[in-house]
């Protein structure tokens, strides 16, 4: 698809075996590449500390755990992302408000595109 987007690198951070796989197939078909998927905080954090991806996609509950330490240091090193979950919006802390979010089940569609958008510019 569009070849301008190969070299950014998406991190997928998602505990469901299932939908990690669909999502990273979505952005694999969208051109993007794949970091990951980290199914966990601790997997999720040293998966950021070896790479700096152009954007990563965020569970807000990674079995069990809560991800927002996650959203935090995204935040802090300037890495935008979209939260996917099933909780919505109501469920990100008042310095998180701002993200995309992606109610659980999403169109791939809206997320690739959610993504070029992030991604723009960078």
């Amino acid at each position: 698809m569009t070849q301008t987007l190969a070299h950014r690198r998406v991190l997928v951070i998602e505990d469901e075996a299932l939908v990690a796989m669909l999502v990273e197939d979505a952005l694999l078909d969208a051109g993007f590449g794949v970091i990951g998927p980290a199914r966990s905080v601790s997997e999720a954090m040293a998966l950021l500390d070896a790479e700096v991806p152009a954007a990563a996609v965020l569970d807000l509950n990674l079995g069990g755990e809560t991800s927002l330490s996650v959203a935090d240091v995204l935040t802090a090193r300037g890495i935008p992302f979209v939260v996917a979950t099933g909780y919505g919006a109501a469920g990100l802390p008042p310095g998180h408000r701002h993200v995309p979010v992606l109610p659980k089940p999403y169109d791939p569609a809206d997320l690739t595109a959610t993504l070029e958008r992030l991604c723009a510019g960078r």
